[in-house]
């Protein structure tokens, strides 16, 4: 009993560590010219199901015609989901001009 315990253990483990981080990206127009980069945090409750606060990447390129976007769901973002048992969120939305 005690070694079927131990290896859902590891495995439950092992699956928490094989995770990855998420990362969506597009571009709008040409793509970035200048370089700039502009980063903005997203705001969801329960595993993303809720929206607190979201970031509109139009409004982050400014008068930029042509940028990419890039969404992501970094390491500490993920960190901080897993510390509050998904409950708090984060995502990171990335503009590059």
């Amino acid at each position: 009993m005690r070694r079927k315990l131990f290896n859902l253990a590891l495995a439950g483990c092992l699956s928490m560590l094989m995770t990855s981080c998420y990362t969506y990206t597009y571009t709008v127009g040409s793509g970035p010219k200048s370089g700039q980069e502009v980063k903005a945090k997203n705001h969801y409750l329960i595993y993303g199901l809720a929206p607190l606060k979201t970031t509109s990447p139009v409004v982050l390129a400014g008068d930029s015609k042509d940028y990419e976007v890039t969404l992501q769901h970094t390491f500490v973002d993920g960190l901080i989901n897993a510390i509050t048992f998904g409950i708090y969120n984060p995502t990171t939305t990335t503009v590059k001009k």
